[in-house]
């Protein structure tokens, strides 16, 4: 094979590397900013529909206590709201921390992202600094070898970087449980 075809080839498949290398990151940076927005909308709705619910539950409690006090007899709905409101109350409260877990699945799908995002900004820097050894007056062999190096450097840092980043999220800092997401 001649040096040119020698040449052209590893500048082929160091280019395909790079291009590769960054399209699966970039899917994965994609997939974690989109999975960390419906985290997002998920707490949201569940803390909204938590907090509402505590709002109702206080306020229904709120009335029989008023009637009460304004010398009303309590009805049996009025005893039964008053003895439950406690149960009910916590019930809400505990829906409401089941959306606060969604913070810290939300932390770590960021957390990771920002690790990829790095992660590729290194790639990248490799790339840049060992093609910088790569002159106009560096001969075929020279480029060859150079090429050589930046494709293994490149490999050994993918591989890496792909070790380090895990691919589940699980919520792990409140008392409720563990749950495992993705």
């Amino acid at each position: 094979m001649t040096r040119k075809k020698i040449l052209g080839s590893r500048v082929k498949r160091l280019l395909s590397g790079v291009s590769d290398h960054g399209r699966r990151h970039l899917v994965e940076v994609e997939t974690d900013l989109v999975q960390t927005n419906l985290l997002l909308e998920e707490a949201i709705v569940k803390l909204t529909a938590s907090f509402m619910a505590i709002h109702q539950a206080v306020e229904t409690r709120q009335d029989a206590i008023d009637r009460l006090l304004a010398g009303a007899a309590p009805s049996a709905d009025d005893v039964a709201a008053l003895g439950g409101m406690s149960a009910e109350i916590a019930r809400h409260v505990n829906g409401a921390v089941t959306g606060m877990q969604f913070q810290d699945m939300t932390s770590q799908l960021l957390d990771r992202t920002l690790r990829r995002v790095s992660g590729l900004r290194a790639f990248l820097a490799t790339l840049n600094a060992h093609g910088a050894g790569i002159v106009p007056e560096s001969d075929s062999e020279e480029i060859v070898e150079r090429l050589g190096q930046v494709g293994s450097a490149l490999a050994l840092q993918s591989i890496a970087l792909r070790g380090m980043l895990r691919k589940s999220v699980e919520q792990r800092q409140l008392e409720s449980g563990d749950v495992e997401l993705f």
